[in-house]
């Protein structure tokens, strides 16, 4: 009796799972299943740092690739007149809950930095004849053994007075509401409790190693001192547990 119970509770929710998926499109993947492998969990130890040579190599260059950037204004006018923010880094608020940066993978018949330009059209309706990313913008590049792909990363650094501008236009791009759900700006100061600001906010699921591509980034265009990282990662609280709705 007990078995023929369970069994009819399992078939009933399953049942149900699929009518959810049918409805709302919950927990399949539709025509994502080709490149949902991307956006998998990772650790830092799967990524292998890239030399020039070798992104230029036939090795890596035949492999998936995708370009990812780093749009910011130096900035030191006090936050509440407090906290000296050193500049403006944007990120965004991607589809699948993580938050990562502009850009996507290289199409067939693309190179990178053409690729690169293209995604921040797409999903940031960026002027690329004023803002344009070039091979000089290369902060670092990656590959992943897990994923069996490689990831180049830029920086574009952009006036103060535009950022705003480049915001705005942004809700107006392709890709918003879709691919992407918002622009986000990243807070660079830690607050009294040593805890609040930036540590805190490397606590949040970034997308593959972007939370590694923010960080190289900060302390190659000198907006952070090295000294000044390893302090906020070793402030980084843990997670806790947060309250849900019964």
């Amino acid at each position: 009796m007990i078995f023929y119970r369970i069994s009819r509770h399992l078939k009933w929710k399953s049942g149900l799972l699929k009518k959810m998926a049918s409805d709302t499109g919950d927990r399949t993947w539709g025509h994502l299943a080709s490149t949902e492998s991307y956006g998998r969990p990772s650790t830092a130890d799967e990524y292998t740092e890239l030399t020039k040579e070798e992104i230029n190599s036939e090795h890596y260059s035949s492999k998936t690739n995708a370009c990812h950037c780093l749009l910011f204004a130096r900035k030191n006018k006090k936050t509440f007149g407090v906290y000296n923010p050193r500049a403006t880094v944007l990120m965004q608020m991607r589809f699948d809950g993580y938050i990562g940066f502009p850009g996507g993978l290289v199409d067939s018949g693309e190179d990178q930095i053409t690729a690169l330009n293209r995604e921040l059209l797409e999903e940031m309706n960026l002027d690329t004849s004023t803002y344009k990313v070039t091979e000089e913008n290369h902060i670092v590049s990656h590959y992943s053994t897990k994923k069996n792909i490689c990831l180049h990363f830029y920086a574009l650094e952009v006036p103060e007075e535009d950022i705003k501008k480049i915001e705005v236009k942004s809700l107006s791009s392709k890709d918003h509401g879709s691919e992407v759900l918002g622009v986000i700006q990243v807070p660079l100061y830690t607050m009294g409790d040593g805890v609040r600001g930036f540590p805190t906010f490397l606590t949040h699921s970034f997308i593959g190693n972007s939370r590694m591509q923010l960080l190289i980034s900060l302390k190659k265009l000198n907006i952070l001192t090295e000294d000044e990282i390893t302090s906020v990662l070793n402030a980084v609280p843990t997670k806790t547990t947060t309250a849900t709705s019964s």
